[in-house]
């Protein structure tokens, strides 16, 4: 239960990235009051939390009505997470995440917190594929609880870590930044290969090897 736990924080925590994101909350709320963007970080990390935990609780019945597979779901989800770690460890902005025009159009926009801050940059379509995978790997209610937890814990760091992004910015240089998001993302490196290893194994259990987690 405990290497769950990390796991799933770890997974959540990695592929929100919510370090990657304070340079581009920093330019979307550069004219903004302290006070503003304080409310900005707190709508975005609720928004955040909120839309990750509906498709962490609907995702198994939204597989079951498309007709998808868990095992499926789980190679293209860890396909999907794997090329958003390898922009990651390049310390390069992923077009899986956002795109220049929708940042552009954030920086316009009077109120950021919800699109595109919370919604696609913080909880985008690795985001959402990462809350459902660990859901389908969550056989009890305890375990479904350990997820949701993560994505409580994890909103909580955003808000914080935008909320002192100023300071962040101050005190971290881009170049540390950028040996965080590569350690990051070879932490979600791992993990993606791990749920294409378990899918696989789901499609094919005729294969050699452990049995999918």
């Amino acid at each position: 239960m405990i290497a769950f736990a990390l796991a799933a924080f770890s997974a959540v925590f990695s592929v929100v990235d919510p370090f990657g994101v304070v340079p581009v909350f920093l330019a979307m709320t550069a004219h903004d009051s302290p006070a503003h963007k304080r409310r900005t970080a707190l709508r975005a990390a609720i928004a955040m939390a909120c839309a990750l935990g509906i498709f962490a609780a609907s995702g198994t019945y939204i597989l079951h009505f498309f007709g998808i597979s868990i095992g499926s779901f789980r190679v293209a989800g860890g396909a999907l997470l794997f090329l958003l770690a390898v922009d990651m460890l390049r310390a390069q902005p992923s077009r899986q995440r956002t795109t220049p025009e929708e940042e552009a159009e954030g920086i316009e926009k009077s109120d950021v917190s919800i699109f595109p801050l919370a919604i696609p940059m913080l909880s985008g379509p690795g985001a959402f594929a990462t809350v459902m995978m660990l859901m389908t790997r969550a056989h009890d209610w305890p375990s479904k609880g350990i997820v949701l937890v993560a994505i409580a814990l994890t909103a909580g760091l955003t808000y914080a870590i935008l909320f002192g992004a100023s300071i962040v910015e101050k005190r971290v240089s881009k170049t540390s930044m950028n040996v965080l998001h590569r350690v990051m993302g070879l932490l979600l490196a791992a993990i993606a290969v791990q749920f294409v290893v378990d899918g696989v194994h789901e499609l094919f259990p005729a294969l050699p090897g452990a049995e999918p987690r």
